[in-house]
C-alpha cells in the first residue's frame, strides 16, 4: 500500500492538484539526474512531488508530464532549469561546520604550499558553497594564520543555484549560521547589519569569488577544478554513483597534482573506485591522487606564528632538487 500512496502522491497548490504517476516520475528522475545529478530515487517520490509541484503551478501546466516536456523541449528551457535548480538546493549550512578540515587547510596545507611554491597562488574551489559559510570559514581561519592578507590565495565559490549565489553575494546571516562558530571570530570577522543580522567584514570577503557552476557538467567543473583545494561537502549525499563518480574523475584529472579534495563526513567515495585515496592532513581526512598518501600524512600542523616549513613534496621521488 506504501508503494501505492507514494505513486500517486499529490501537491495541492490554490486551486490545482498534480499527481505524480509512474510514467512522470521516471521521466523526470531521469532527466534530473542527467542533468543536475540529484536522484530522487523511491523513497524519496514524494519530496520530488514537493519540491517540483510549486514549479508545475507556476507555469500554468496541469501536470508533471507537462513540467517534463517543458524542461525537456520548451525554448525557454535554460530558465526553467535555473528555477529548478533554485528549488533543489538545500540552504542548511553554518560557519565552521567540520572544523578539522577547514583547520588542515589553513595550518597545514596552505603553510606547506607557500613553503614548496612561494611567490604561487593557492587556489580554493569551494563547490556547491550553498549561502557562502564554507568560503567564508576559510577566509577566516586563513586569516587567523596570517596569510589571507599576506600570501596569495584566491577562493573560488560556487553553487548550482543562483538564488544561493546571490544570497551569498549579499552576505547577511542570521543568528543560527552562527551556532558553531566561536564568538572570538564572530566578533572578530563579522559586523553588525540590522537586527539580529551580522555582514562579515571585506577582509575576508576579497578574496572570494562567486559563480553559478552545475557539478553535473564537464564544462563547469574543467573551469574551475584546477585548484590546488576542492571543498565539495555535503553535496554528494544527494547523487547517483554515476554523477559522483563523474565529477570525482574530472576533480582528479584537472586540480593540481598536489591537490586535496574534501567531501562531507557522511561522505565515502573508497566505495566508488575513483582515482583518488584517502589520506589524512592535520588531523582530517582528505583524498588526494594515488601514491600521495604517505607524502601527505607527513605533514605537521602548523601553530598560529610558528615557522612554516613542512614539505608539501616528495622530492626525492619527483626528483627535485634539495
Amino acid at each position: 500500500m506504501s508503494e501505492r500512496r507514494s505513486a500517486i502522491s499529490s501537491f495541492a497548490g490554490g486551486n490545482a492538484t498534480f499527481a505524480l504517476t509512474d510514467a512522470a516520475f521516471v521521466l523526470l528522475r531521469e532527466i534530473i539526474v542527467e542533468r543536475t545529478g540529484v536522484l530522487f530515487d523511491d523513497l524519496k517520490r514524494g519530496m520530488m512531488s514537493d519540491k517540483l509541484s510549486e514549479l508545475v503551478a507556476t507555469n500554468g501546466l496541469t501536470s508533471f508530464l507537462d513540467y517534463y516536456y517543458l524542461l525537456r523541449y520548451d525554448e525557454h528551457a535554460e530558465r526553467h532549469w535555473a528555477a529548478l535548480m533554485d528549488r533543489l538546493s538545500v540552504p542548511e549550512t553554518f560557519f565552521w561546520r567540520q572544523p578539522e578540515q577547514i583547520e588542515a587547510v589553513a595550518r597545514v596545507i596552505a603553510p606547506a604550499h607557500f613553503a614548496a611554491y612561494p611567490g604561487r597562488t593557492l587556489r580554493i574551489w569551494s563547490a556547491g558553497c550553498c549561502t557562502g559559510e564554507e568560503p567564508l570559514s576559510l577566509a577566516i581561519a586563513l586569516a587567523e594564520q596570517g596569510l589571507l592578507d599576506s600570501r596569495p590565495i584566491e577562493i573560488i565559490a560556487t553553487d548550482g543555484s543562483r538564488e544561493m549565489i546571490s544570497r551569498a553575494r549579499r552576505a547577511s546571516y542570521g543568528e543560527r549560521a552562527f551556532r558553531q562558530l566561536p564568538a572570538t571570530l564572530k566578533s572578530k570577522y563579522f559586523e553588525r547589519d540590522g537586527v539580529d543580522r551580522w555582514r562579515p567584514i571585506d577582509a575576508v570577503r576579497r578574496p572570494i569569488t562567486w559563480d553559478i557552476a552545475n557539478l553535473a557538467s564537464a564544462s563547469d567543473i574543467k573551469r574551475h577544478a584546477s585548484s590546488d583545494v576542492i571543498f565539495c561537502r555535503n553535496v554528494f549525499m544527494y547523487f547517483s554513483d554515476d554523477a559522483i563518480r563523474s565529477a570525482v574523475k574530472l576533480f582528479a584529472e584537472f586540480m593540481s597534482p598536489e591537490g586535496f579534495l574534501f567531501v562531507g563526513a557522511s561522505e565515502s567515495l573508497t566505495r566508488l573506485n575513483v582515482p583518488l585515496e584517502l589520506a589524512e592532513a592535520g588531523g582530517a581526512f582528505t583524498y588526494v591522487r594515488l601514491g600521495r598518501r604517505d607524502v601527505v600524512e607527513r605533514l605537521q600542523m602548523i601553530e598560529p606564528g610558528a615557522r612554516r616549513d613542512p614539505v608539501l613534496l616528495d622530492r626525492d621521488r619527483v626528483g627535485c632538487p634539495d
